[in-house]
């Protein structure tokens, strides 16, 4: 970045996906070691907006209400021209999409530093060459964008602030158990099924997990309601189903409040992480080299295929072999170590 300026606020405009707004944190977490008398706002979706205001350093957020792939133009200008008046002297652009920049330049922020993609380069001020797009993880990518041109700092792992809200009172709110430890489970996948570890294997997990004497909660945004009651109706255990009711900062809450979280490479399996939950996550069509748990102590699950990655929303053999392969047994015992850690961590 090359503004003169050692105080002038800087703007990110972040990503829609909640997984990539964590991953974001490393992002601030750079930018503020960089530069530590420099604000950090956050413009996104408001799905993901409310990650942004649990990452330390980030002084405003700001909902840009657009829905996933509308191009509003018109709408994108004018939030643009609102924050003209805020003076910031960089904005740093994370999602690759042309519509993206548009903000940033109505706004004449006068550094614009993104990832070349889409046409969008005469958007920008330093427009950045992505081919390590498909190899690298995300998180370098964020935090490159920190440095010059060439020059990427180091990847801070991402860290989430603990919500401020009433355990207690959430616990009433939602009828929860507060007698026992929690596993929680995540078992939806915004991106496509191709993720999502099969119903009933979590419903088997969620048996195995009531036996050891666990409560187990369902996590997930109305999205996964159909999956968690799947798997409540096929555990034929009690199973504490919240998807869908709460908000995602509620979520969050709870999260870091389980002893222990079971979750498909999803937007809430790098809140817990973050969040510094002991993880287990089960990976199919997706890379746990390019979007790994950044927690501390976690445990990954996933066979070798010839077929995966596959990067599939849905998968192309229509087998699912990559997650069909993997029981409950095994995914319990990874639960049962990052478990252990937990208890000799803990004394």
């Amino acid at each position: 970045m090359r503004t003169t300026d050692p105080t002038s606020p800087i703007l990110l405009v972040g990503p829609s996906w909640v997984g990539d707004m964590v991953m974001a944190a490393s992002l601030v977490a750079a930018l503020r070691r960089r530069w530590p008398g420099r604000p950090v706002d956050v413009l996104a979706p408001p799905a993901s907006l409310p990650i942004a205001s649990l990452i330390e350093g980030v002084r405003n957020t700001i909902p840009l209400g657009f829905g996933h792939g509308e191009f509003g133009l018109s709408g994108r200008w004018k939030v643009g021209r609102s924050l003209k008046s805020a003076g910031y002297g960089s904005a740093v652009i994370l999602p690759r999409a042309f519509k993206a920049a548009i903000p940033s330049f109505a706004a004449r922020i006068p550094e614009r530093i993104g990832y070349a993609a889409e046409g969008r380069s005469i958007l920008l001020t330093d427009a950045r060459p992505d081919s390590n797009r498909k190899s690298a993880r995300t998180i370098d990518r964020f935090v490159a964008l920190a440095g010059s041109a060439g020059s990427p700092p180091a990847s801070p792992r991402p860290l989430l602030q603990k919500p401020d809200l009433d355990l207690g009172a959430l616990a009433a709110k939602f009828g929860l158990a507060t007698d026992r430890p929690v596993l929680g489970l995540c078992p939806g996948a915004e991106y496509g099924p191709a993720k999502q570890w099969p119903a009933a294997k979590f419903a088997a997990l969620a048996r195995l997990a009531s036996e050891a004497g666990y409560a187990v909660r369902l996590f997930g945004g109305p999205k996964d309601k159909a999956i968690s009651a799947e798997i409540a109706r096929l555990a034929g255990v009690p199973v504490e189903d919240i998807s869908g009711r709460t908000s995602l900062i509620e979520a969050a809450a709870l999260l870091a409040a389980c002893a222990a979280v079971v979750s498909n490479d999803s937007g809430l399996m790098h809140v817990a992480g973050a969040l510094d939950r002991p993880l287990v996550v089960i990976y199919g069509s997706s890379s746990e080299k390019m979007t790994p748990p950044t927690a501390p102590n976690a445990e990954i699950v996933s066979i070798e295929l010839s077929c995966r990655p596959c990067f599939k929303r849905e998968c192309p053999l229509g087998t699912l072999a990559c997650l069909e392969g993997i029981d409950a047994q095994r995914v319990f015992g990874a639960v049962e170590r990052v478990m252990a850690v937990a208890r000799a961590e803990a004394g």
